[in-house]
């Protein structure tokens, strides 16, 4: 049993609710999309899920049909109660709390030691910084299906040379293989959005794409992020200062290449001299 348009209206109507835009709330009110959802997160018997931004429990309860364990998180604490008395029935666990400040390493080491799954219909301004903490801070995290905007799942998807690609884009691939698996018409949520929504899955490698006895995360994450600050300039000018002179040829990368042309393996290599 999941919530139809109707019942999620009746329910912010009981409370004196309405959804936040400060907080990005747009709840999905399709029952087939939240089952679609579920099932393309893998969660069945058995499995672990961490769902975020849990809103009204719409989405939790299609995740807790599956016969999975589900914790659920949101962050409202006007609506948090409203959560917890729609899916407390389902054996659903709830935590109210900001997902960008819980630990969420310990909190779901203190339960399970997995893998998890994480799902979540993520606002346009928490998307990237949750996926990329949790990939960096939560390894028992295995795989991510995350609702996004369609920039934005887009960014997370794009290989090289392609137009969507950019810092992000390296990143995420250094922890896992990202991919858009499915859209969302605005029609489905309340209120309806003015973007489109896509679903990226994302599963993490079984060890990061650049090997860490080599260049640490944070050492590539510093020379991605000045390579594409300045993405149009050549990356002997943009990486002045941060890459040495000889490390172009070394790496076996064009000092004139520009910053989108590079794959993940390659700015590694660059990162690494």
């Amino acid at each position: 049993m999941t919530l139809s348009g109707a019942d999620i209206a009746q329910l912010l109507s009981a409370h004196g609710l309405k959804p936040s835009r400060a907080l990005g709330q747009n709840f999905v009110t399709d029952p087939n999309t939240v089952r679609r959802i579920a099932r393309l997160s893998g969660a069945g018997p058995g499995s672990d899920v961490l769902e975020i931004g849990a809103g009204l429990g719409s989405l939790t309860l299609a995740l807790a049909e599956t016969g999975a364990r589900v914790v659920a998180v949101e962050t409202d604490r006007h609506l948090f109660p409203v959560l917890r008395s729609v899916v407390e029935g389902a054996g659903v666990e709830t935590i109210q709390g900001d997902a960008l400040e819980l630990d969420l390493a310990a909190l779901l080491d203190e339960r399970s030691p997995g893998p998890w799954s994480l799902v979540a219909n993520l606002p346009y301004n928490m998307a990237t910084p949750l996926v990329l903490r949790t990939l960096v801070e939560v390894p028992t995290v295995a795989q991510l299906l995350v609702m996004v905007q369609r920039e934005v799942g887009e960014r997370m998807d794009a290989g090289a040379g392609e137009d969507a690609y950019g810092a992000v884009s390296v990143r995420i691939a250094y922890f896992a293989r990202a991919e858009v698996v499915g859209r969302v018409p605005a029609s489905v949520f309340l209120p309806r959005p003015r973007v489109e929504s896509v679903l990226v899955r994302l599963e993490r490698r079984p060890e990061p794409a650049v090997d860490p006895a080599l260049v640490s995360y944070e050492r590539l994450n510093a020379v991605v992020r000045a390579g594409f600050a300045q993405r149009r300039k050549m990356l002997r000018r943009s990486l002045a200062g941060v890459v040495d002179p000889g490390a172009f040829e070394r790496a076996g990368v064009r000092p004139d290449a520009r910053a989108e042309e590079l794959d993940v393996a390659a700015w590694g290599r660059l990162a690494a001299l």
